[in-house]
């Protein structure tokens, strides 16, 4: 990777983006989709942080402008994979050589990301093994892509985005790239959750191997799936049997273990051929104190009670509200539409008018950004749980979320 081109793209994009956003500040008519494509093919080959902020930015579903929205989410399907030479390098580096150590690897990768991308390999003694491959050079031009993306991301003001929150979620990409380039901790995150749910029947996690393993190259066993993107126009009862385990499993790691896995795209997930919910990366698990759970369940609980007050007393418990006059008129609205996904008995994920009625008040959202003010504490938290929310939606789920919910609304009452 040559530094000083990232770089003048990375500008060039700043530009390109800033003069849309000037458009629209002056009067002009956004063209969201041409935005879009600037920016995913700015990004995609670039890798890295600026491909990790679009990807962020894609999960949003239910805040950006549907063209953008639909642009940015090309980046987790259509990623441009590194040249199979560059790769190779990689690899020969860490085994030597590879055809002394594989018998067949495929050089066209079935999953690409932001920091690395996957091939499977057949060993020697013939076992199939994935090989997620850190792109080439990424490490040394870390800290600079992310001063680059720093400067990008002061756009964002044009959005009315608080400087609080663009500091905070520049700190969160900062710390999960960091994070993601240290595959020793992952293999660690892989092994620990293979025996936490050990006794699971509806949950397979891969094996790390440590003997293939080093600093850029983690090998797993090979865990054939269906992706959870390709399961939209599968069988009904397949995807409600993956639905209600991936919010089973939510739920454990939140309410049991404190932790979450929180890289939410659908490229993680799949499904096997015994409809079992496979869980592929975990370069990025965060811990969730229990404090702050309970105080985001007590805004959930002000929020199903139509309360707005009580919803104002909850995010000024989180520190989520700033500024003086709470926008009520917009609580009240907020909690109509989320409410009815809660409603007694199984509510379908997929009901477009749940949707549209939380994309038809983002307009008022953002015009309140001066006195919302999402709490960076709660910030990766809150986009994880919103990614996982549209996965369920992918996948059409059907769930009872009000009894799923009373207990832990319950637990959040207690005092102490």
């Amino acid at each position: 990777m040559r530094e000083r081109g990232r770089t003048r793209r990375l500008m060039g994009l700043g530009a390109r983006t800033g003069g849309a956003l000037l458009r629209t500040r002056l009067g002009g008519q956004a063209d969201w989709r041409a935005l879009g494509e600037a920016l995913f093919e700015g990004l995609s080959e670039l890798k890295g942080p600026a491909m990790k902020l679009a990807q962020i930015m894609s999960q949003w579903d239910d805040l950006l402008p549907p063209d953008l929205a639909e642009e940015l989410a090309r980046l987790q399907r259509q990623a441009e994979p590194m040249p199979w030479a560059s790769i190779r390098r990689t690899l020969d580096e860490h085994y030597g050589d590879i055809d002394t150590v594989f018998r067949e690897i495929e050089t066209r990768p079935f999953a690409s990301a932001s920091m690395g991308q996957v091939h499977r390999g057949v060993t020697l003694e013939g076992e199939t093994l994935v090989l997620k491959v850190q792109y080439p050079g990424l490490a040394e031009v870390l800290e600079g892509d992310l001063a680059q993306v720093r400067r990008l991301m002061r756009l964002g003001r044009w959005f009315k985005v608080p400087q609080a929150r663009l500091d905070a979620l520049f700190e969160e990409l900062a710390t999960s790239l960091r994070g993601e380039l240290d595959y020793h901790a992952e293999a660690e995150a892989l092994a620990r959750y293979r025996q936490r749910y050990a006794d699971w029947p509806e949950v397979v996690i891969p094996e790390p191997q440590p003997d293939y393993s080093g600093a850029r190259v983690l090998a797993m066993r090979y865990v054939p799936g269906t992706p959870l993107r390709d399961l939209e126009a599968t069988d009904d009862n397949r995807r409600q049997r993956i639905a209600a385990s991936l919010a089973d499993w939510l739920t454990e790691e939140l309410f049991t273990h404190g932790e979450l896995h929180a890289d939410p795209h659908a490229g993680n997930f799949a499904a096997d051929d015994q409809g079992r919910l496979v869980i592929y990366d975990l370069g990025a698990v965060i811990p969730v104190p229990e404090a702050r759970l309970k105080a985001m369940l007590r805004l959930l609980d002000a929020t199903l009670g139509g309360d707005p007050m009580a919803m104002d007393a909850a995010l000024l418990e989180l520190g989520g509200r700033q500024g003086q006059g709470a926008p009520l008129s917009l609580y009240r609205e907020s909690a109509e539409a989320v409410s009815a996904l809660f409603a007694p008995g199984e509510q379908d994920f997929g009901d477009v008018r749940i949707h549209r009625r939380l994309r038809e008040l983002s307009p008022r959202v953002w015009a309140a950004m001066d006195r919302l003010q999402p709490p960076a504490e709660t910030l990766l938290l809150s986009r994880t749980l919103n990614g996982h929310y549209w996965n369920l939606v992918r996948l059409g789920a059907r769930l009872d979320m009000q009894a799923r919910t009373a207990p832990l609304l319950a637990w959040a009452r207690q005092p102490g």
